[in-house]
């Protein structure tokens, strides 16, 4: 994944501003914008942009530090759509920039993100870019503890007062304290979160952290391999066909209805590039809905779906529909002393498909580890009419793009800046979007039994459609 997650903006001279694209090369004449030429900083999530000619520079920016976070090259040749490319190295997607709202600003994105990001032209580096910041381990503590009390969007609403957590650990970092003591505070500070999109990785010293919900389902990769060995044998006609690196997979279920089962909305292509991840999705797509339509029904499970790129599952949403709708809006912390304040909302919108569709019933299994890219698709689902029923329990509740981050140190640290809303302004972070019939998922009495209850009930729901 990319160190800074953005999506953007089409050219005016193409498509108007905010929409999610998809699309392939067009081959129209943009002039490169040597405008570019100078300082600019980020609408929210904490970038400082350096740009000379084809060479950009981007910085990790708190009120005390300023770390390097990438330096990219523009692309050259044909132009694609979706404006000037800079590119960090070859194993990346590029980002692109495109005219902002005015002159003095720029969008910013890359194509696996739902949002943009706005930069805004600044006449001067900030003040913490004019040295280098300190690596000590007081720095390194205060890094850390400022850059999520900037920009996490949900500590209070996660039940952590992050000023007493200052001051309960701030006092036990000093001139003695060892990295492995560090790793330990910063990990105990932000365990109490329960956030799954938290994390801490010091190399150096080969420990990690990870943030986790309690009472999240944890199966084996044995007893993830008997829950489909169990609907194969059971529940399908046939064995699932498989496209995107295995990730995706379709059957005929016995009860005439289709089986979609995704696991993932990322790794869809050799290479990982969105673009190719997307051709893959789309003939995966393709074939498992021109066998769905002659089908009285569709069910689609992400109940182990581990997360993603939003825009994959916007893409999935696009098939299930004769009318375009808005999937979520996204915003962004946008100020470090107001928890309140948020960057402009950006709706992204389901499309509908130009390729083949499923229009009947459609029920989704979701449960707790349905994460992140599986829970915005989830959301991208209810707007969609008819209505989607949701069998099994909540989803995970966390769905920011990772905010990744840098130490002095060079140990790397990430967090959510973000809310995902439905378009009358709800959100589900903690709690995770809920099940419309409840059904408990993967309970260890049905693997016993080899039995889905959870597909059974979504099954029952479709024969009285």
């Amino acid at each position: 994944m990319a160190a800074i997650k953005m999506h953007g903006v089409a050219r005016s001279c193409l498509i108007g501003a905010g929409l999610i694209l998809l699309a392939g090369l067009v081959f129209c004449r943009v002039v490169p914008d040597k405008s570019l030429d100078g300082y600019w900083i980020s609408d929210g999530y904490g970038f400082f942009a350096e740009v000379s000619g084809d060479h950009m520079r981007l910085y990790e920016v708190t009120s005390i530090s300023c770390i390097e976070s990438d330096t990219l090259e523009r692309q050259t040749g044909p132009t694609d759509s979706r404006g000037d490319r800079f590119l960090a190295d070859k194993d990346s997607d590029p980002i692109f920039v495109t005219p902002g709202p005015t002159n003095d600003s720029r969008w910013f994105h890359v194509p696996d993100v739902a949002s943009s990001m706005l930069f805004k032209r600044t006449l001067a580096r900030p003040k913490p870019c004019e040295s280098k910041t300190p690596n000590d381990l007081e720095t390194n503590f205060e890094v850390f503890w400022r850059t999520f009390a900037a920009h996490h969007g949900f500590l209070k609403y996660r039940g952590v007062d992050w000023q007493a957590t200052y001051k309960t650990y701030r006092p036990r970092v000093n001139g003695t304290t060892k990295p492995e003591d560090l790793f330990d505070i910063l990990s105990a500070m932000i365990e109490p979160l329960h956030d799954g999109h938290t994390y801490i990785r010091a190399e150096d010293i080969k420990r990690s952290f990870h943030g986790k919900r309690p009472g999240t389902l944890v199966l084996t990769d044995e007893e993830k391999h008997k829950t489909v060995e169990i609907i194969q044998k059971k529940y399908l006609e046939g064995p699932l066909r498989s496209w995107c690196n295995g990730h995706v997979r379709y059957a005929r279920l016995k009860q005439d209805a289709g089986y979609l089962r995704i696991d993932t909305f990322w790794g869809y292509a050799a290479g990982h590039h969105f673009d190719d991840g997307a051709r893959a999705l789309d003939e995966a797509l393709d074939e498992a809905m021109k066998d769905a339509q002659q089908l009285k029904g569709l069910i689609i499970d992400v109940r182990l779906n581990g997360g993603g790129s939003d825009p994959y599952g916007i893409q999935v949403a696009g098939r299930l529909t004769d009318k375009p709708y808005v999937a979520f809006v996204k915003r962004a912390r946008d100020d470090a002393e107001d928890p309140e304040r948020w960057t402009a909302p950006q709706p992204a919108t389901v499309r509908v498909s130009d390729r083949p569709r499923f229009l009947g019933p459609v029920v989704e299994l979701i449960g707790p580890d349905t994460v992140s890219a599986g829970e915005t698709f989830t959301m991208a689902l209810m707007g969609r009419q008819p209505h989607i029923t949701r069998v099994g329990e909540n989803t995970q509740g966390i769905y920011s793009d990772v905010l990744s981050r840098h130490l002095p140190n060079g140990w790397r640290f990430g967090l959510p800046n973000e809310v995902f809303l439905t378009e009358e302004g709800k959100h589900f972070e903690a709690s995770g979007v809920p099940a419309d019939v409840r059904v408990p998922v993967f309970p260890r009495e049905d693997l016993e039994q080899e039995r889905d209850g959870a597909l059974e009930k979504a099954l029952d729901l479709l024969s009285k459609n």
